[in-house]
């Protein structure tokens, strides 16, 4: 039962390169599909890329309060989480109070915190200014603690569809040391380590709108994240700010999202300074690795 779904997922184990790479996806006969680096004919490009974007704007963002005269700028942190920001102001008029350097932050979880209080230099006149906001999940202050991660998953043995460096999808900073394990869809996935649950996506339906699907995002106690993509629709089990511990049940496995077949997506990240990175994390007992079709290797 599991050959024709090495074959639906049929991706190669990660290369060392960074570089995309374009493969052409056919369909047999039979119905098998099969991928590989050379066209043939009745082939089909197929580049997959397994971005993952997260829509924070609702989440964190600027609170401007108007006053008499002034105005005081606040910066609002929804999530359950830590967020670095940086606040700068550009093309000033009629404002004094604006910083000359851009300030950078951490606001702690679910906070809200004044950062300037802008006023008129000329009273009654309109104040003008443009501010410049960034921001990223997490803290990038401390130490990430060594750790092996327990399989995020029950059932199997499953096996590695494609690891850090893939060619694929894990070429890009948030995603090169992840690693996508093919498995049905409607296998439980666990938490392989304990933290507050900080976003979740649990309504998109095949490719939707993110690239990511439906996922469940774990802050740990030392500030890196474990990231669970592609999950099935409407399985999501937990609730953003709860607290899990290792092996609590997440939700169940799918095929939403940027994906090319039914699998788990897992990463580890955390800020490095105003952006995420996928961190390198190794698995607490070894998983094989599929073999490489594309190459004809068995």
């Amino acid at each position: 039962m599991f050959l024709p779904l090495l074959f639906a997922c049929g991706l190669v184990l990660a290369s060392t390169s960074a570089v995309a790479m374009t493969i052409y996806k056919s369909t047999d006969a039979n119905g098998v599909v099969s991928y590989s680096d050379r066209p043939s004919k009745g082939a089909q490009v197929f580049v997959f890329r397994d971005r993952m974007v997260e829509r924070l704007e609702r989440q964190v963002f600027l609170d401007i309060k108007k006053q008499k005269g002034a105005d005081a700028v606040f910066v609002r942190n929804d999530l359950y989480a830590p967020v670095e920001i940086e606040l700068s102001f550009a093309a000033l008029r009629n404002v004094s109070g604006a910083p000359s350097r851009p300030i950078r932050r951490v606001l702690p979880a679910r906070s809200n915190l004044r950062l300037a209080l802008l006023t008129a230099t000329r009273p009654g006149k309109p104040l003008v200014y443009t501010p410049r906001f960034e921001y990223s999940l997490g803290d990038p202050a401390g130490a990430t603690q060594a750790y092996r991660y327990p399989l995020p998953w029950r059932g199997g043995p499953f096996r590695l569809s494609q690891g850090a460096n893939g060619q694929y999808s894990h070429y890009g900073p948030k995603n090169r040391y992840a690693m996508d394990i093919a498995m049905p869809e409607g296998t439980p996935i666990i938490a392989a380590r304990g933290g507050v649950v900080v976003k979740t996506e649990n309504h998109q339906t095949g490719r939707g709108t993110d690239p990511s699907g439906n996922f469940v995002r774990v802050l740990h106690d030392d500030g890196t994240m474990g990231v669970y993509l592609h999950l099935q629709k409407g399985s999501v089990s937990v609730r953003e700010g709860q607290r899990v511990g290792v092996g609590t049940p997440l939700a169940l496995s799918g095929n939403t999202g940027n994906s090319s077949g039914p699998h788990l997506h897992f990463v580890v990240q955390r800020n490095t300074g105003l952006g995420l990175v996928s961190i390198p994390y190794q698995f607490n007992q070894p998983v094989g690795d599929m073999p490489n079709f594309a190459l004809g290797k068995q």
